[in-house]
Order: C-alpha cells, then sequence, then structure tokens
C-alpha cells in the first residue's frame, strides 16, 4: 500500500511539474503565461531558432521555418512553413509547449490565429542592436534561461566594444547596403544593419532615411555614390542582372570592384550578426 501511495504522490508532483507556469512581459507589452520549463518550442523565426540555440535550448525546438539556416543543425528539425504563412495546421499537430515570434514578420493576425488554437505565443520585437539584446534576455525569460542569456549578452557586448575599438580613428567609407534589388530595398534609420555598418568602421549612405527598411529611388543611390556596395552573400540581388542595369553601371564603386559580399548572417537579428559584424570590420578595414 506504502508503494501505491508513493507512486500516486510521485505523479501528482511530476503533473505540478509539468504545469508550472510563469508571468513573463512579451514584446507586445502583453503579460503572458508560459510553461515553467517549456519543452517544446516552435520558433516562427531563423533569428530566434539562432537566439535558442545560442541559449542552450536546441533540444527543446519542436519546429522551425523554412530558409532556417543556423546552426547547420536546425535544418533537421520540422518545418512549420514560411516565416510570414505557417502552417496552422502544422503548428497544431506539433502540439507546442510555447510559441516563439518576431514582430513585424509574423502578422498579428497570425499570432491571434495561433492563440485562436489554444497556444500561447510570445513575441519580440527588436529594433536596432539594443533591440537584439532585449530580445535575447525576453526570449531567456520566456524559455527559463535567463542567466544564459544575461551571460550571452554580456559576451556579445565584449565583441561589439571590441570591434568599435579596433575601428576607432580610422577613415569611415561610406556604404550601400543592398537588401532587395527591385524595387531598391536598403537599411535606413535604426535598422540593426545600419548600426551594423557603423560599428564595423562604415557609414551607410542611407542612414537618415526615417525607415527601418526604406525604399531608394535609382537616382538617390545614384547622387550619393557609395565607395562600396555591400551585398549579402547568397543575397537576392543576382550580380549578374545588377551588371545590365543602368544605375548600377553608374555606380563608381561597382566599376572600381568595391562590391563586398557579407556574411549572409548579417541579416539576422540575433547573435550571429555579431560573426558578420566581425567579419565586416574585417573587410572594411583589412
Amino acid at each position: 500500500m506504502k508503494l501505491v501511495v508513493r507512486l500516486a504522490l510521485a505523479v501528482v508532483l511530476l503533473a505540478a511539474v509539468a504545469s508550472a507556469s510563469r508571468t513573463v512581459r512579451d514584446e507586445f507589452g502583453r503579460d503572458m503565461t508560459v510553461p515553467d520549463h517549456p519543452h517544446r518550442l516552435i520558433c516562427l523565426a531563423p533569428s530566434i531558432t539562432d537566439t535558442v540555440y545560442a541559449l542552450g535550448a536546441g533540444a527543446e525546438i519542436a519546429g522551425i521555418t523554412d530558409y532556417t539556416k543556423y546552426p547547420p543543425e536546425a535544418k533537421q528539425k520540422p518545418s512549420v512553413g514560411g516565416v510570414i504563412n505557417p502552417s496552422l495546421e502544422t503548428i497544431a499537430q506539433l502540439k507546442p509547449d510555447l510559441v516563439l515570434a518576431i514582430g513585424g514578420l509574423n502578422s498579428l493576425d497570425l499570432v491571434k490565429a495561433i492563440e485562436h488554437l489554444g497556444f500561447t505565443v510570445f513575441v519580440i520585437q527588436p529594433h536596432g542592436i539594443a533591440g537584439i539584446y532585449n530580445s535575447i534576455e525576453s526570449i531567456g525569460r520566456a524559455i527559463n534561461q535567463s542567466t544564459k542569456a544575461s551571460e550571452l549578452v554580456i559576451r556579445l557586448r565584449e565583441r561589439e566594444r571590441s570591434v568599435r575599438e579596433r575601428v576607432a580613428g580610422k577613415a569611415r567609407p561610406t556604404v550601400f547596403f543592398l537588401v532587395w534589388p527591385d524595387p531598391i530595398t536598403t537599411a535606413g534609420r535604426g535598422a540593426f544593419v545600419t548600426e551594423l555598418i557603423e560599428i564595423a568602421g562604415g557609414k551607410s549612405i542611407s542612414d537618415d532615411l526615417p525607415y527601418e527598411w526604406p525604399q531608394m529611388s535609382q537616382e538617390a543611390v545614384l547622387a550619393r555614390q557609395p565607395e562600396y556596395m555591400v551585398l549579402a552573400r547568397e543575397s537576392n540581388a543576382d550580380l549578374a542582372q545588377l551588371r545590365r542595369q543602368a544605375w548600377w553601371k553608374g555606380l563608381r564603386a561597382a566599376q572600381e570592384g568595391k562590391v563586398i559580399y557579407a556574411d549572409d548572417r548579417i541579416e539576422y537579428p540575433s547573435p550571429i550578426a555579431f560573426d558578420a559584424l566581425e567579419d565586416l570590420a574585417r573587410r572594411l578595414h583589412p
């Protein structure tokens, strides 16, 4: 009888642990009830997947989105579809303890649709480098890895400081970062890529534009004549097609071969962005 009682108590305790929860605030300002120890996470953006792995919780990921590349082992996880239009059916089948979403890419309608299925959605919304740090801390709180998140942020801040010190006092070449070729889209004021260029010792020609990801006319790019063109490696810009365009032919940087293929991790608002930062600093200031 005593053994039966002990087993019953053990089952009750395990159930209590499994159902224990906390309240954390996401970056939409919502107080969310999340499990104490979520073991089935769905990451609705590649940058979120990278962050969760960086926090040592990759084993807890049950689902990712298409085009997830980092870390390489994450590609073995089941995909729920695209970042903008993931499959609600697949999300439901994976029975997540917690869904991690990113504002701007994952719409509010998508967040509400997932919540309507009965799953908690914790949203981050990184803006600029400070936003990357904040989102790492936010995800850390959401998945109960606050200590690791704080330690990670300290290490990343040190890497940022080291790059700033290395390029201090050096001439800052002007840079144009091409996000998308048609229409011409770049990084503007407040975008983390704009700040990465500045930290790396450059000056973006679009850092005064009022939106994070603004469009520019061909004439505006030519008028500003950057010293360097920066394309993300494996980007959406096909160099052969660009070379046939009139505005590209009018860029002195293109004609002088001053085209930098940056580490494609420069497009991720997550820890791996700092790998791209160090790479870009070496290219601008070898």
